[in-house]
């Protein structure tokens, strides 16, 4: 036990200063391969290296804390593997929008000089990511930290691409992908944010080549009518079918294009009539492959109109629009503009409109992969266990629907593609290496998504793919998985396939799943609405045991959270509010040593009760963060140690503390310093750092509480029938306080206080128990016994297996107390009809467990009583 005096008062930043640097110091956090101890382990989604972490990161990693905390403490090999995702998209883009203010591109520097700058970067914005890991107090294995470029993974990630490769499920291919003109870089399907877009639909006849008429089209976006190739009708509309194999001319353009007939088309819709630009949307490029029509790409990269669009080269696309439409009304062949709300394509990162656009790119093809994915899911053994499991149905359905996935991306920054093409002959070589005489080949000069790289996370990490690696073989598959919903398709799917193909199991065996931090309206935190929260602000104000466990017990897995300042600040008064529970307890068992603590003594029914709730609030607390439920952990612990510890037991402990029995005195001290022992132990994961310091000023073995046993349940402290004392005695206490709180008589005007006991058994309990009502009812004169009628006009209490009259002559009105009786008589007489009706039912008593039957009769017994000693006082008052 440490010498130093707690301060007075709860400090944050006081209590967590240097205590986190401390824990690395001695090493605690460091997982224990050659312990012999179950391995449990867990990954840490890794942040991207853009900049500082924000509410939802530390949400997410506190929740990640907590179970790896409560893990080591329950005797496990814990391991809680800390990284970084490079982000290719987002960081290239930090990146050059630090040099456009520096007046240079990337293509200034070139690719080796723009790398070094990059990871010039990673490095800055990876130590701001450290020190605000340590602010939270994530208990990480530093030993084992990655990231997604280092060495090592690096080769798992040449190493899936290849095999992929070599099996046929990677290929290079031209296909209509999503482009953000503004990155000049490939996107994947999930990488788009689809936003209503106030636009138009803009109704066209273009004229058939024989000069028989006009076929009507409409369009949303007439800047890509410079790329059409044909325009499709359906086969089996009679309206056209005479025109197929006909041709009409393109206006403005004057291309003769040909009439096709194909099932894509709705003859329902619009006209029946469909342009088509293979080039330029996904459809018609599936269309123009079946009727072998022309792909004619009329944009460049950036969004401008290439030399294919004419006189409208060099324009952006979306002034091309307006100019294409002034050209087609002067034409007159723009026939309708009709206003239209529809869904727009935009990049996750540079928030650009995205382009459907004609480009070869590399694609992972999804059917096999996604196949087996979802086998494992039907197995139980096998499969991953989502909490909560209604997103084990939004996995199922996305996986199901899935496309083939476009992994290359545009970039500099990221996993350069192990692809080669020859010289001269174009020939393709994919491999961990360069080709044997690389002077002849050029490596492909994209990067690969970083959700390629991201999707081996759990097992690259560990030393895959060499398999023989003894923390692969110890630490994989982990155990638990903390993420937000919004990344079930963009990663957790990718990682269940792709661990499922490598390595022949599903990559973690739970999957912890939780929602969006949201601020007190419930809108979604953003720059555009100012209403963001930087936690390292409140950790400044409140401290971060106050933030951690707002956030840990603030909502339930799957919901989102509303933050509000309010919650974080009654954390705070609740913990300070253990702090100072603390320190009375310090202060009473000063000198006591561990050794000492001797729970063997006369426990009182206090004593016993405490012990008894203890016991129960372990299992609780235990089985309930085993479901990962840490709302409803929260309040258990809250219950236990506000109402319980705090409220009654600290204050009963106060009679054998302050009195001269000294036998009773050391007991009270042990099972104060043993209660809040475990308390420290139960809270830890949630406030590590307040929960640190107040151990060390416990009474303890060991050096730290990060690897002091978890607390478990102990049979013999199952003290069933004293806790029903205690109850009765709260019962009473809180009886009395409420009949002198309505007739505003305050507890230090003594009153004689009459309690008529059902039993003698119940009388003796109340009369070895008196000094526990003297102390908390303040009695002038206290009367206990069997039979005991009210003297004169009192005010009267029931409660189970007593009845309480306290005589307040003059303070009274009995017309009130006969309302209020009234009214508790009415009470008494619903909780009856309830309970009686619930045993009426045949189904319920025949199916529901014999133990819930049981309690329910005696639920009904309770309140038969309590009605009828509440209806005889009733009678009693109004015969006065």
């Amino acid at each position: 036990m440490t010498e130093i005096t707690m301060p007075t008062k709860y400090d944050p930043q006081g209590t967590e200063a240097g205590r986190y640097e401390w824990w690395l110091k001695g090493k605690f956090f460091e997982a224990q391969p050659t312990s012999g101890k179950e391995p449990y382990s867990i990954v840490i989604p890794p942040p991207n290296v853009t900049g500082k972490l924000h509410l939802g990161h530390a949400w997410d990693t506190t929740l990640q804390d907590i179970i790896i905390r409560m893990k080591r403490m329950q005797g496990y090999d814990a391991l809680w593997l800390p990284g970084m995702d490079h982000a290719g998209i987002a960081t290239q883009a930090k990146v050059e929008e630090k040099l456009r203010s520096e007046g240079i591109t990337r293509y200034d520097l070139g690719r080796e000089k723009f790398l070094e700058k990059t990871w010039e970067w990673k490095e800055e914005y990876a130590s701001h990511i450290r020190a605000q890991w340590a602010k939270l107090g994530l208990a990480l294995d530093y030993s084992r930290e990655r990231f997604t470029l280092d060495k090592g993974l690096s080769e798992a990630v040449k190493e899936v691409f290849v095999k992929l490769y070599e099996k046929g499920l990677i290929y290079r291919g031209e296909r209509i992908i999503n482009w953000d003109p503004a990155a000049k870089t490939a996107l994947s399907d999930i990488e788009v944010i689809h936003k209503e877009v106030e636009g138009a639909f803009y109704h066209m006849e273009y004229p058939l080549a024989d000069g028989s008429g006009t076929l009507r089209v409409a369009t949303t976006r007439p800047e890509t009518m410079l790329g059409d190739s044909g325009v499709a009708v359906h086969p089996e509309d009679e309206r056209y079918a005479h025109l197929v194999g006909k041709t009409i001319i393109l206006p403005i353009v004057g291309r003769e294009i040909p009439i096709v007939a194909d099932d894509y088309v709705d003859k329902e819709f619009g006209t029946g009539v469909v342009k088509m630009t293979p080039a330029h949307d996904p459809n018609d490029f599936e269309v123009g492959n079946r009727h072998n029509l022309e792909r004619i790409l009329v944009m460049n990269e950036d969004g401008t109109m290439n030399d294919l669009a004419g006189k409208y080269a060099g324009m952006d696309r979306f002034e091309c629009r307006k100019q294409i439409v002034k050209d087609l009304q002067e034409a007159g062949v723009l026939v309708e503009i009709e206003p239209h709300v529809h869904q727009v394509g935009h990049s996750e990162r540079s928030g650009a409109v995205v382009e459907p656009y004609l480009s070869k790119q590399w694609f992972v093809k999804m059917g096999p992969l996604a196949e087996q994915a979802l086998a494992i899911q039907e197995n139980e053994e096998e499969k991953v266990h989502f909490v909560p499991n209604r997103f084990e149905n939004t996995y199922n359905r996305w996986m199901e629907n899935i496309h083939d996935w476009c992994i290359s991306r545009q970039l500099w920054w990221g996993h350069q593609i192990p692809a080669w093409y020859h010289n001269e002959t174009g020939e393709i070589y994919v491999g961990k290496e360069a080709p044997a005489d690389p002077e002849n080949w050029t490596q492909d000069e994209d990067v690969l998504d970083t959700w390629f790289s991201s999707a081996l996370w759990p097992f690259s990490t560990m030393g895959w793919p060499d398999e023989t690696n003894e923390e692969f073989k110890r630490y994989y598959p982990t155990s638990t998985l903390v993420t937000g919903y919004d990344i079930i398709f963009f990663w957790v799917s990718r990682m269940i396939f792709q661990g499922k193909e490598f390595t022949g199991e599903r990559p973690f065996k739970d999957v912890l799943i939780h929602g969006l931090v949201r601020d007190a309206e419930g809108r979604k935190m953003s720059k555009s609405l100012g209403n963001g929260v930087d936690p390292m602000d409140v950790i400044g104000q409140y401290g971060a045991d106050s933030l951690r466990y707002f956030l840990a017990t603030g909502s339930s897995p799957g919901q989102d959270l509303r933050y509000t300042t309010e919650k974080v600040e009654a954390t705070w008064n609740f913990i300070n509010k253990i702090w100072n529970a603390s320190r009375f307890a310090l202060m009473n068992m000063e000198g006591l040593t561990y050794e000492e603590i001797d729970l063997t003594g006369e426990l009182s029914v206090a004593d016993k009760w405490i012990l008894s709730r203890l016991n129960h609030t372990i299992e609780r607390v235990t089985t309930l963060s085993d479901k990962y439920e840490f709302g409803e952990v929260g309040r258990e612990l809250y219950n236990f140690i506000w109402d319980d510890f705090c409220s009654w037991y600290i204050e009963m402990a106060k009679l054998p503390l302050y009195g001269e029995d000294e036998a009773a005195k050391k007991t009270t001290r042990s099972v104060l310093a043993y209660v809040l022992d475990q308390i420290m132990r139960l809270l830890h994961p949630f406030m590590p750092f307040v929960t640190e310091e107040i151990w060390q000023h416990l009474p303890h073995e060991g050096e730290s509480i990060t690897v002091a046993a978890w607390p478990v349940v102990r049979p013999e402290f199952d003290f069933e029938a004293e806790a029903g004392d205690m109850k009765l005695l709260m019962d009473i206490i809180r009886s009395v306080r409420n009949i002198r709180a309505e007739v505003n008589t305050p507890m230090s005007k003594q009153v004689p206080l009459y309690i008529s006991a059902k039993d003698e058994a119940t009388a003796a309990v109340l009369d070895s128990n008196k000094a526990y009502i003297e102390k908390f009812c303040n009695p002038e004169t206290l009367e206990i016994g069997v039979g005991i009628e009210a003297p004169g006009q009192t005010m009267s209490a029931v409660v189970s297996g007593a009845e309480l009259f306290l005589p307040l002559a003059g303070l009274i009105n009995v017309e009130e107390e006969v309302a209020r009786l009234q009214k508790e008589l009415e009470k008494w007489a619903k909780e009856v009809k309830l309970v009686t009706g619930k045993l009426s039912n045949e189904k319920f008593v025949s199916k529901a467990p014999e133990a819930l039957v049981n309690a329910e009769r005696e639920k009904l017994a309770d309140y038969e009583e309590k009605y009828a000693t509440v209806e005889k006082r009733l009678a009693e008052l109004k015969n006065m």
